[in-house]
């Protein structure tokens, strides 16, 4: 069309959606440049969790105390680190759970050291003490048996929920790592079976995951998270608890307590 030819309304009705698909191709252009592309991990959300808990009182001085197990049944290594968070502070005045790898077993703790309750747990099928680095961006296919560890380390609990919206607690959000309700989704896992089993050998089927008991997850762990804040001390099986923690024995003062 020539500067001297007549427009019609065609004619700007061809140029107005001209005009609309350039500015709509060149938004997805500066959208594509600003946001790449990154996949995540089918069990992680794209965001970071995003749900606060109530901050523990920072203003109280800290009270040493030893962990209260209630008559309850524990490994030495699993006193031994719910005694030196308590005794330390190093909880923060937030609940302790103790998730005890060797013995498929957790225990959670209020901020004052009396346990709430213990349970059997599900946790990852290979051994080991650390996560692949980059295994929280991989799709659940690409993970190999022997990367499907449950990490060890000390861990602040974070509520949130997973790609499919069930609320869960992160353990340690880049690696994918969570405590949620037991998912009795495949039938041949008998992931049901294998928690109410009296030994802890038949406790390794996850990806890396804790899988907690329905009424363990509900009437425990998220009311403990949402109200006081958790810290999670995931015990290693291949190095001790002083190498990992660098706690220190609490024996003299417990002896001292006893009188």
């Amino acid at each position: 069309m020539t500067p001297e030819e007549p427009t019609t309304p065609s004619d700007d009705r061809a140029e107005f959606f001209k005009s609309l698909r350039n500015g709509v191709l060149l938004g997805l252009l500066v959208l594509a440049v600003v946001l790449p592309f990154r996949y995540f991990h089918p069990s992680r959300p794209a965001a970071q969790p995003t749900a606060t808990v109530q901050a523990p009182a920072k203003s109280k001085p800290h009270v040493p105390r030893l962990a209260d197990f209630g008559g309850e049944e524990a490994s030495a290594d699993a006193r031994h680190v719910a005694n030196w968070a308590l005794h330390s502070g190093d909880n923060q005045g937030r609940a302790v759970v103790i998730v005890d790898k060797k013995a498929a077993k957790v225990y959670a703790f209020n901020p004052e050291g009396k346990l709430l309750a213990a349970t059997p747990a599900l946790l990852g099928s290979a051994h080991g003490d650390h996560s692949v680095p980059g295994i929280g961006e991989r799709p659940i296919p690409q993970i190999l048996p022997e990367e499907r560890t449950t990490p060890a380390g000390r861990f602040i609990a974070e509520p949130g929920r997973n790609a499919n919206g069930e609320d869960i607690v992160w353990v340690d959000y880049n690696a994918a790592v969570s405590m949620h309700r037991v998912r009795p989704l495949v039938k041949a896992e008998r992931r049901l079976e294998r928690l109410a089993s009296p030994t802890a050998d038949d406790n390794r089927i996850s990806y890396g995951c804790i899988n907690l008991p329905v009424a363990f997850y509900e009437g425990v762990l998220s009311p403990a998270v949402q109200t006081t804040g958790a810290v999670i001390y995931v015990l290693p099986e291949t190095s001790s608890p002083q190498e990992v923690f660098k706690s220190y024995d609490t024996q003299p003062a417990l002896l001292a307590q006893r009188g």
